[in-house]
């Protein structure tokens, strides 16, 4: 059927060429026309989010973090629109748990604000005295692709990692123009080359350069998780010992339905080291999954927190005006 190896085709890779959507089509054996017709179908159901680049703000030069606030149960909705202000917020989650907001954070290299004093402040404003701030020290997937029936299922997995790069203005101006959405046109990049100013040539060109450079991930698809049948999104964390935190973490991320597994910083209030997100139709198939992969590993320390509401589920725009004028509206309100 055309539209589930269309669905599976395009969230792991499309093409960088002038014409990427003649280029599934022609794999799919179909249309070039009947391809932007699907594409267009499954955005206007809400199972496509969104197709466009997708970068590392890592490389980029951004600072990032995952972060949680304890927030009493009444104003849950009230912090979560305060945090989400923050143009560096791109998900935003209640999670069933005493720390029951979590967010991922990323801030440029030139703010006025470091991570740790964007977070102190957003605490601030919203009235949080507890939270945590917990910082990915090794990176074992990311990544999501909704292509499987069953959670065990296993896939290769392999990690590279980057340092920041160094990246000039042009390639920051094509950076800003294809984060967003494309356009469902057959040369979706011609537009875009045009608001930078230069030929759609250059501008592919320029995005090959990026995702050489790591930059890019990688130019796909991102689905509504639920609207595509996962409804159940956990957030497996585990206690892992030192020496045995690569063989667990490379282990989780052998399975595609787990879609990101992390080696995170712990803290006198949290003391979970490996973060592995899981993505199933019901939290009992959830649940059952992290259990038997818990017995296959010997793991005695683990928990399950379910997400209860989405409160933000956005790409960060990276180098857009934003983040400046984020910084001097509150900082203008309270001093720092």
């Amino acid at each position: 059927m055309l539209r589930e190896a269309l669905l599976k085709e395009i969230q792991s890779h499309i093409p960088l060429v002038e014409r990427p959507f003649l280029h599934l089509a022609q794999k799919l054996g179909v249309e070039e026309e009947r391809v932007i017709e699907e594409l267009g179908k499954l955005k206007k159901e809400r199972i496509i989010r969104q197709i466009s680049p997708i970068y590392d703000t890592k490389v980029a030069g951004y600072d990032s973090s995952l972060v949680a606030f304890k927030v009493p149960s009444g104003r849950v909705e009230e912090v979560a629109r305060l945090v989400n202000t923050h143009p560096g917020v791109s998900h935003n989650y209640e999670r069933e748990h005493e720390l029951n907001l979590w967010f991922t954070l990323a801030v440029p290299p030139d703010g006025g604000l470091s991570l740790e004093e964007t977070v102190s402040l957003l605490a601030k404003l919203g009235g949080v005295k507890d939270y945590v701030i917990l910082r990915t020290l090794k990176t074992y997937k990311i990544g999501v692709k909704l292509n499987y029936e069953e959670l065990t299922e296993r896939e290769e997995v392999e990690i590279r990692e980057r340092g920041r790069a160094e990246l000039s203005e042009l390639e920051k101006e094509v950076i800003r123009a294809s984060q967003k959405d494309v356009p469902l046109v057959k040369r979706p990049f011609r537009e875009l080359a045009g608001k930078v100013g230069i030929s759609e040539e250059q501008f592919v060109g320029t995005l090959r350069e990026l995702k050489e450079k790591g930059v890019m991930r990688r130019f796909s698809a991102i689905l509504f998780h639920r609207r595509a049948g996962f409804r159940a999104n956990g957030m497996a964390v585990w206690k892992v010992p030192q020496e045995r935190i690569d063989e667990v973490g490379y282990y989780l991320a052998s399975f595609k339905s787990v879609s990101h597994c992390y080696r995170r910083t712990t803290n006198e209030h949290w003391s979970y080291n490996l973060f592995s997100m899981i993505h199933g139709k019901t939290k009992e198939e959830v649940l059952s999954f992290v259990e038997r992969v818990g017995n296959e590993l010997g793991m005695k320390e683990w928990s399950v927190l379910f997400s209860t509401r989405e409160f933000k589920k956005k790409r960060v725009e990276l180098f857009s005006e934003e983040f400046y004028e984020w910084e001097k509206r509150y900082l203008e309100v309270h001093s720092y």
